[in-house]
């Protein structure tokens, strides 16, 4: 398959067959990223990393992936390293990187940001994240996740918890869990339950749907529980905030009530909703989840920049 040139906005531009391709490639990148093996194949090549919003690990996570590809990498990681402070529009900035570098990866704080950045960029444009919109990246890593430890995708009964209104990474989540078949099951409050343009989505692609308040009422159903945070900077009024924070949380409790075999996931940061204790369990994996991005975003940038897959043995 051709990827070069593309851009990665939202895991909708791509079909499944491309979507498992890209899994693929992203399970043979797994030595290279653990540093077993050794590629220079995107030498001489410079990744722009735009962060207006805070990152860790998909900041991080690019920029391994990029120089264990023997890449470089500039940017920033916060707005105040950018002439954003000094009134420059996210065009000018998007023209700038676009002079400087080969990719480009944006997180912006406005939803439909990555996709006006890709519309006026002649290089790639990955999004990185845009407000409560999309996390293509994210998603990837997700279903190479599930992939991987489930050795399937297909009839996985998946729970999705918490902030489901705000949450950009479920919402790219739900869409591809429902393109390969899992069954879902939205666990949150009434006040961040799923919006409906993608429940009316899901209905259309004959999703396998339950909604539901109570964790008790999921937890021992699930193959995988994704945990996700309240995240207090969506809220336009704190008061909302304080009424949903830290209503879900697996601790060993709700742990017992859970499958023998199920895996608990989560995007990071996590803050209360998932005790430390669960940490050193054999169902805790948004660790390891975590670091399957670095070979799920080496294959896209090996992809987006023509390396043929071929080159890695």
């Amino acid at each position: 398959m051709d990827f070069k040139g593309r851009d990665v906005v939202s895991i909708r531009d791509f079909s499944k067959k491309e979507i498992e391709y890209i899994l693929d490639c992203g399970e043979k990148m797994i030595p290279y990223a653990k540093g077993e093996k050794i590629s220079d194949a995107l030498q001489n090549k410079i990744l722009s990393t735009l962060f207006f919003e805070p990152s860790t690990r998909t900041f991080l996570s690019f920029t391994s992936a990029m120089e264990r590809l023997g890449g470089s990498v500039l940017g920033f990681s916060e707005m105040s390293g950018s002439s954003v402070v000094k009134g420059e529009t996210l065009a000018d900035t998007i023209k700038m990187a676009e002079c400087y570098s080969d990719i480009i990866v944006l997180r912006h704080n406005r939803e439909g940001a990555a996709r006006m950045a890709a519309e006026m960029s002649e290089k790639p444009v990955l999004n990185a994240g845009d407000g409560a919109g999309q996390h293509p990246t994210q998603t990837l890593l997700d279903l190479m996740t599930i992939k991987l430890e489930r050795k399937k995708i297909a009839g996985t009964h998946v729970a999705l918890v918490g902030d489901l209104k705000y949450g950009r990474t479920v919402h790219s989540l739900s869409y591809a869990l429902a393109l390969f078949g899992a069954k879902l099951t939205f666990v949150s409050p009434p006040s961040l339950s799923m919006p409906p343009e993608f429940l009316v989505e899901l209905q259309e692609m004959k999703a396998d749907i339950t909604q539901t308040h109570f964790l008790e009422d999921a937890i021992g159903k699930a193959d995988v529980l994704y945990m996700t945070r309240i995240q207090k900077e969506r809220f336009p009024d704190p008061t909302e905030f304080n009424k949903v924070v830290g209503l879900y949380k697996v601790d060993m409790n709700v742990l017992s009530k859970g499958k023998s075999s199920l895996i608990i996931m989560h995007p990071l940061p996590r803050v209360t909703e998932i005790a430390s204790e669960v940490d050193n369990t054999k169902h805790a994996l948004y660790f390891k989840q975590a670091f399957y991005g670095v070979p799920l975003r080496m294959a896209l940038l090996a992809l987006v920049s023509g390396v043929p897959m071929e080159e890695f043995k």
